[in-house]
């Protein structure tokens, strides 16, 4: 009888380390997602060649800044997006989708477009990051993608862009993300999945792209 009773206080005791260790485990996975970082995958092609689609990548949500969860109020902010950085952030016409883009303008800046150029406060803006696909130049009366500004960035916003820059949706047509509305900083590649590929061991022709799986996203 005092077997079987200590049998079943032991079974109870291991019972509640397990369930201990789930709240824990799930209270860690919640302050991680919500403080410091988060996973994305890439859906489609506007950051060609820097980002691909299939690509699983990490952000970091600290860079900028810490928000409370749910009701998504800064309690500390650490720093500004920077031009260069590669940022995921709430698209300003539908705040239940996320997109990622390259910062081209922050606040004050002046940014021109001339024959696909970019020009920011009177300076040529080096982009070897840049894909254009489309040797056409469309003029800025049909489109902004090719000729725009020059248009001030506002305060507390930013102007984005897209690295695959003839198949990009972004600031030339929708103008300014509010920082507010930045999610945090990409970071690093962690996996890659080409939809299109197969068994090939040609890392370009594969399911799994393996030369890319922990690349730094710059």
């Amino acid at each position: 009888m005092e077997e079987q009773t200590q049998t079943k206080k032991t079974a109870k005791s291991i019972a509640l380390e397990y369930i201990k260790s789930i709240i824990i485990a799930l209270i860690l996975a919640f302050l991680i997602r919500t403080f410091i970082i988060q996973a994305f995958k890439i859906p489609s092609g506007s950051m060609i060649p820097t980002l691909l689609v299939g690509d699983h990548i990490l952000v970091t949500k600290f860079t900028y800044n810490v928000k409370l969860p749910i009701v998504d109020i800064t309690i500390w902010h650490r720093q500004s997006p920077k031009r260069g950085d590669i940022i995921v952030f709430k698209y300003p016409l539908d705040p239940d989708k996320d997109f990622i883009k390259r910062v081209i303008g922050t606040p004050g800046d002046e940014v021109v477009i001339k024959n696909k150029q970019v020009y920011v406060n009177g300076q040529e803006l080096k982009e070897p990051y840049v894909q254009y696909t489309d040797p056409r130049i469309v003029p800025a009366e049909l489109s902004p993608r090719d000729n725009l500004g020059p248009i001030r960035v506002p305060p507390h916003s930013l102007f984005v862009m897209g690295d695959n820059r003839d198949e990009s949706y972004d600031s030339r047509f929708w103008k300014f993300v509010d920082v507010s509305a930045v999610r945090g900083k990409a970071f690093i590649i962690y996996w890659s999945w080409n939809p299109k590929g197969n068994f090939s061991l040609n890392p370009k022709d594969s399911f799994l792209r393996w030369d890319r799986i922990g690349n730094i996203i710059r």
